[in-house]
């Protein structure tokens, strides 16, 4: 039993429970520092635990209305090719020293990105109102599927983006669609595109799964005593410590 693994995933679980931002954001990097795994192993399992971990929310978002399939099927119209495209170019090139680099700057980028939004998620909501004035709805499918493209390559480049970067993109096209639909709109595309790059890093042999079991075990505990925790902890102050976090993960992880 690896209780550092189970340590682990308690602790990002209880993140998770506390921000409600995706646990890729931090596992991937725990992964390469901590375990010191494979750039391309870090991602591979974090896609899965992400998918196994957003799967009961899902379920939850759905059985309360939440989700907006719309939106949904047409961020993964773009998502799913697209993280197949990007995992089929991995598997024909084959992990190499380039692929490495490509995956540990776009885990980089991903990991600054999603600080970014976190920090200035009120501002995101203002830029959506103002760009309703030249995006008619007739516009935005095309706009929701190139922002599910997106996704679909830094989700399999980086296992992160799914989260925090889509419930973004979400907002700024649909800056009137209620929280809650906006989280379960999210979570219901979050998972088949988790689960579907997590596959694709699979059959490259890209997932160590005896550490994505203890993880697993550890993070259930956390995600439910996080989300009692949310009611004691200030969020400015929850946020602020995890965008300052993003932040030096990414930094550190380019350079």
């Amino acid at each position: 039993m690896d209780w550092l693994a189970i340590a682990s995933g308690f602790g990002v679980g209880a993140i998770v429970g506390m921000t409600g931002v995706g646990g890729g954001s931090l596992m991937t990097p725990l992964l390469m520092g901590v375990f010191k795994l494979h750039p391309a192993v870090a991602i591979g399992t974090d896609l899965w635990f992400a998918a196994i971990t957003k799967t009961s929310g899902s379920i939850a978002h759905h059985r309360h209305g939440h989700v907006d399939y719309r939106i949904t099927g047409l961020m993964l119209a773009g998502s799913i090719p697209a993280a197949l495209v990007t995992i089929a170019l991995m598997h024909f090139t084959g992990i190499t020293k380039g692929w490495a680099s490509a995956l540990t700057f776009s885990l980089g980028i991903a990991l600054l990105l999603t600080a970014v939004t976190v920090a200035y998620r009120q501002a995101w909501h203002r830029v959506g109102l103002k760009l309703e004035a030249w995006l008619p709805p007739s516009r935005k499918p095309y706009f929701t599927v190139a922002a599910g493209v997106l996704l679909g390559v830094l989700v399999s480049l980086s296992s992160i983006g799914a989260g925090a970067i889509g419930a973004t993109l979400i907002l700024i096209l649909y800056p009137r669609l209620p929280t809650q639909r906006l989280v379960g709109t999210d979570i219901a595309h979050a998972v088949p595109l988790t689960l579907v790059a997590g596959i694709g890093h699979a059959a490259l042999g890209n997932v160590n799964w005896a550490l994505l079991g203890a993880l697993l075990i550890g993070s259930l505990p956390g995600i439910w005593l996080g989300a009692r925790l949310t009611k004691s902890m200030p969020e400015k102050i929850t946020r602020t410590l995890l965008c300052v976090s993003l932040v030096t993960a990414g930094l550190k992880v380019i350079h």
